[in-house]
This record gives structure tokens, sequence and C-alpha cells, in this order.
């Protein structure tokens, strides 16, 4: 997939089952085997994550225009745990570049950040619930757009509507999910090494454990 893609629309019937069949949330499970594949893989995750907040730190110093640009690089960034997850789940080898095959899907991935950013701002605006609600259901978004490479705004529908259905525990995995990097954060910040893509790789294993992987190429 092109960067500059917008993406493309995805059958919904392949969501089907998701749609109509209960799905069990085991949020113990999924940190427990993202803590095993960060493990495994201590070292390069940790190196990512380190470069992830350097590129913050510089950003930083550049005020406005700085953010901005961090803001722009941030989703294809952090998509780059998703990819690495996804190609651990699938049995193939890790190279230090698969985290920046985030930037392969880069308009969808921003457009995603950008309008689910937006989205959830207003939703806490209006009396905070709905804004609970949106961030939860589009857990799945960036997923999709890098497993279907489908549009933005059909992958935030997709993972909402899935999400919906089983959606207060979903909101107990992403609360599990905002505890670890609290605990990260709080840590003098150290812990956020872990934290980060412990459950970035959790997130990823909950996706493929109840939606399914369906490329085989990220």
């Amino acid at each position: 997939m092109a960067a500059f893609d917008f993406g493309t629309k995805v059958d919904p019937q392949l969501f089907d089952k998701q749609l109509n069949t209960p799905c069990t949330v085991n949020v113990q499970d999924y940190i427990k085997q993202g803590w095993e594949m960060f493990k495994e893989h201590i070292g390069e995750f940790v190196g990512f994550t380190l470069l992830v907040f350097a590129i913050s730190a510089v950003s930083s110093k550049f005020a406005f225009a700085g953010s901005f640009i961090f803001s722009a690089v941030a989703a294809p960034l952090y998509a780059g745990y998703s990819i690495v997850a996804f190609r651990l789940l699938s049995g193939k080898p890790l190279q230090f570049g698969d985290f920046f095959n985030g930037f392969n899907y880069f308009l969808p991935l921003f457009l995603a950040s950008l309008a689910g950013g937006l989205l959830v701002s207003i939703g806490f605006v209006l009396l905070v619930i709905p804004g609970i609600y949106l961030a939860v259901a589009y857990l799945f978004t960036t997923f999709l757009v890098l497993d279907y490479r489908m549009e933005f705004w059909q992958a935030m529908e997709i993972s909402r509507k899935i999400i919906t259905k089983n959606w207060f525990a979903f909101f107990g995995f992403a609360f599990a999910l905002f505890a670890i990097n609290f605990l990260g954060a709080i840590a003098l910040g150290v812990g956020l090494l872990v934290s980060i893509p412990v459950s970035a790789c959790a997130a990823a294993i909950a996706y493929k454990e109840i939606v399914g992987l369906y490329s085989s190429e990220w």
C-alpha cells in the first residue's frame, strides 16, 4: 500500500461473524501474551520506544510546528507495534525496520487519528460519557487499516460496531491497558519503555483473537 493511498472499501459481510456472534474478551490472557511477546524481543521493543521518545522530545523543541509534525507521525509510529505483533503472531521473523512499516499506511492512519481524536474530544465535551464510549469503540481502528488496507472511516465504523456488541468487556480491557501505562508513567517514566509495547502487543493480540488476521503481509 502506498503511503498516501486513502485505502479501500471492504465488503462489510466479511465481518458478519464478528457482528453477530458474542465474543469473550480475555483481558488477563491478552496482557500475559503481550508480556511474553515483549520479553522475547525486549531489545527491539525498548529500542524502538526510546526512538519514539526521542522524536517526541526533539519535536517539542519546535513549539507548534513540532507538535504538529509529531501528531502527524505518531499514528504510523505507534502502528509499528501492531505490525510487529502481527508478524510475530504469524510466525514471521522480526527485523527492526518492520517498526516503520506503519508509514506505508500513513494517510488512512493519520486521518483515523485526526477524526477519532476530534470525535472523542467532542464526546468528552458532551457529558463525558460519549467520549468514553468512542475512545473504547475505536480500539480496533488501526488494526483494521493495517490488516485490510481499509479506508479510515469504514475502519472506525467497523471497529465501533464490533466493540459495541461487548462494549463493557472492552471497556475493562481498555481500562487495564490504561492502568498499565499509568503505572509505567509514575515509575519515573522508565516504566513506559515496558508498558507501551506490552499494552500495544496485548491490543494486537486481542484483535487477532476476536477478529482474526486477514492479511499475511504488513
